[in-house]
C-alpha cells in the first residue's frame, strides 16, 4: 500500500519482480493475487432468515398502454435542466402526480416490477407520495421494510391511505402499536382510528400523553384536528396548561374551533367588549377600543403576549381575541347584520386592516363560506368598482387564496376568472392552484384569453411560465383543439421583447402538445366498454 501511494519510483514495492517486468507491473500483479487468494479464502455464510411473502393485491392491474405509460414516466422524472429552454415537448414529470391520481382513483395496482421505481420517484418528491402509495398499495410497506430509503412508507395506515383504519386487530395489538411503533406510524394509526371512533382514539393518546416529547404532542395534537368533536373539549381543556408554548397555542386554536366550547365563549366576550356598533354617528360605524393589557387568562386561552416585529402590542392582541371568536356571534352584536353588511360598514380611527384581516382568520379557521364571500367582495371589472382593493388595503397581512379555499370549487372559479378579466394574471397564480383541476370552462377561457392578450401586446413571455406550466395541467383537455390558432407565428408588435414571437408560439405549441397527452392518457386508463371483470389471473 505504501508502495502503491508513494510510486514505485520512490519505493520499491516488497514483491517479486520478473526479468523485463517493470516494479508497477510486479505490484499490480501481486494486489490481483492478493484478491483472489482473499476471495477464495471467504467461508460462506449462514444464509438469513427469508423475509414473509409480499401480501396479495387483488386489484385490476394496469392496461398495457398504461403500464408502458407509466413506466415512460418514471423514466422521465429527471425532468428538464433548471434554466434550459423546454421546446414544445410536454414535461412528463409535471404530468405524473396526476397519472397516478388517476390511476388510483379507476381501482389499478401499480405493476410489481415498477414499485422500486414508483418508491424512488415518491421518495425524491413528496408531492407524490399519497398518490404513489395509495396506487401501490399494501406492497410499498412489503418493501419499506426491507429498504430504509423508504421508510416513509411505513406513515401511512394501510397502503399509502392515511385514512385506511387500523384493521381487524384487536385493543392490545393496538396498544402494542401505540407504545412500541415507530414516530410516524403512530401518528397514522391515531389518525386512523380517530377517523373510526374519535373517543377511541382520544382514549388512547390520553395513555402516554404526559410522557410523550412537546414536539410529538403538537403532532398528536394536531391529529385531533379533522375529527374534532365535543367530546374533545376536557382534553384540550387541560392541554391550555401545557408546558409547551406550541401545545398550548393550537389546543387554544382547536378549542375555538368547537362549537359551544368554553374558551370560544370567553374569547367571544373579550372581542365583543372590543368592538362595538356606534349608532350615535350619522351612519353606523364600527368602533375599536383594543384590550390594554394581556391578563394571565388571555394567554391561557392562547393569546401571545409579545408581538412580532414592528407590530403594535394591543393590535396584535385585538386580532387575536377577533380572530378565535365565532363569527355567528358578531350577528347579534352588530343588530342582527349579515357577513355582507357588517363587513360593509365603516371601522372608526383606521382600525379596519387589523379588524377584518382577523375576520378574514377567523372565516379560513371556521371554513365559512358567507364570511369569505363578504371578505372576499366582488373581483371587479369593466366599470365595475375594484372591490378587491378595498377588501385588502395597503398594509394587509390578509391572504385572498386562503379565502377562496373556504368557496366551493365552481363558485372559486368564477370568482378567480372574473378576477383575472378585471386585474390580469399577474397578481391570481396562487389563486389558480387552488382551483379544482381541471379546471372550469369560464375559468380556462379567462386564462387562455389573459394570455393571448399578453402575447398579442408584446409582453415578456417568460413572466407567464409559471401559469403556463399550471394551464398545462389544470386546463381541461378538451381544449386543445380550441387553441390550436394561438401555435402560429404571430409578428412582434412595436416595442416587444426580441424573439418573444417565437418563445410564445412554443409555449402555446407545448400547451396543446401537453392537452392532448393527458387525454390520451385518461384514454390508456379507461377500461374497454364491456370489460367488467379486470381483476388479476
Amino acid at each position: 500500500m505504501s508502495a502503491a501511494l508513494l510510486g514505485t519510483e520512490r519505493r520499491l514495492p516488497p514483491v517479486a519482480v520478473r526479468p523485463g517486468q517493470g516494479a508497477a507491473a510486479a505490484l499490480l500483479d501481486a494486489a490481483a493475487v492478493a484478491t483472489v487468494r482473499r476471495r477464495g479464502a471467504l467461508r460462506p455464510a449462514p444464509a438469513g432468515e427469508r423475509p414473509a411473502p409480499a401480501p396479495s393485491d387483488t386489484r385490476p392491474p394496469l392496461p398495457p398502454a398504461a403500464h408502458r405509460r407509466l413506466s415512460l414516466l418514471l423514466a422521465d422524472r429527471g425532468g428538464t435542466a433548471s434554466g434550459s429552454r423546454r421546446g414544445t415537448a410536454p414535461d412528463l414529470t409535471e404530468l405524473l402526480p396526476q397519472w397516478l391520481t388517476a390511476a388510483h382513483g379507476h381501482g389499478y395496482r401499480a405493476p410489481a416490477a415498477l414499485l422500486p421505481a414508483l418508491l424512488d420517484a415518491a421518495r425524491a418528491r413528496t408531492d407524490l407520495r399519497p398518490a404513489a402509495l395509495a396506487l401501490a398499495g399494501p406492497r410499498a410497506q412489503w418493501l419499506a421494510r426491507l429498504n430504509d430509503d423508504w421508510k416513509f412508507a411505513l406513515r401511512s395506515g394501510g397502503g399509502g391511505d392515511p385514512a385506511a383504519p387500523p384493521g381487524a386487530a384487536g385493543p392490545e395489538d393496538v396498544r402494542r402499536r401505540w407504545e412500541e411503533g415507530l414516530f410516524t406510524e403512530r401518528v397514522a394509526l391515531l389518525t386512523a382510528l380517530r377517523r373510526r371512533d374519535p373517543r377511541a382514539g382520544l382514549e388512547l393518546l390520553g395513555t402516554t400523553w404526559a410522557t410523550e416529547r412537546a414536539e410529538d404532542r403538537l403532532m398528536f395534537l394536531d391529529a385531533l384536528r379533522g375529527e374534532l368533536t365535543a367530546t374533545d373539549e376536557p382534553f384540550l381543556e387541560q392541554a391550555l396548561s401545557d408546558r409547551s408554548r406550541s401545545v398550548r397555542a393550537t389546543a387554544a386554536e382547536l378549542l375555538s374551533t368547537l362549537p359551544g366550547s368554553a374558551l370560544a365563549a370567553r374569547m367571544a366576550r373579550r372581542a365583543h367588549a372590543c368592538v362595538a356598533l356606534d349608532r350615535t354617528a350619522d351612519a353606523p360605524v364600527l368602533t375599536v377600543e383594543a384590550p390594554h393589557e394581556c391578563d394571565a387568562g388571555m394567554r391561557r386561552d392562547g393569546v401571545a403576549p409579545k408581538p412580532p416585529s414592528g407590530r403594535g402590542e394591543r393590535s396584535w392582541w385585538l386580532v387575536q381575541l377577533v380572530e378565535a371568536t365565532p363569527l355567528d356571534g358578531w350577528r347579534d352584536r352588530f343588530a342582527g347584520r349579515g357577513p355582507a353588511e357588517i363587513v360593509a360598514l365603516p371601522v372608526a380611527d383606521g382600525w379596519r386592516t387589523e379588524l377584518h384581516d382577523a375576520w378574514c382568520r377567523a372565516a379560513v379557521r371556521r371554513r365559512d363560506a358567507d364570511w369569505a364571500r363578504a371578505l372576499l367582495g366582488a373581483p371587479g371589472g369593466p366599470g365595475a368598482p375594484d372591490r378587491s382593493a378595498e377588501v385588502a388595503p395597503a398594509g394587509s397581512a390578509r391572504d385572498l387564496t386562503k379565502l377562496l379555499t373556504v368557496l366551493p370549487d365552481d363558485e372559486r372559479a368564477r370568482w378567480v376568472a372574473e378576477f383575472i378579466a378585471a386585474h390580469g394574471l399577474s397578481d391570481a397564480f396562487r389563486m389558480l392552484g387552488v382551483c379544482a383541476v381541471p379546471w372550469a370552462e369560464p375559468l380556462g377561457r379567462s386564462v387562455v384569453d389573459a394570455l393571448d392578450i399578453a402575447r398579442d401586446a408584446g409582453s415578456y413571455p417568460w413572466s407567464f411560465s409559471g401559469v403556463m406550466g399550471l394551464a398545462e395541467r389544470c386546463l381541461d383537455p378538451s381544449a386543445a383543439d380550441r387553441l390550436d390558432r394561438l401555435t402560429a407565428l404571430t409578428d412582434e408588435p412595436e416595442g416587444a421583447s426580441p424573439g418573444s414571437g417565437g418563445y410564445w408560439s412554443e409555449a402555446f405549441q407545448r400547451l396543446v402538445g401537453t392537452l392532448r397527452l393527458r387525454a390520451t392518457m385518461q384514454a390508456e386508463l379507461t377500461p374497454p366498454p364491456g370489460d367488467d371483470d379486470r381483476t388479476a389471473p
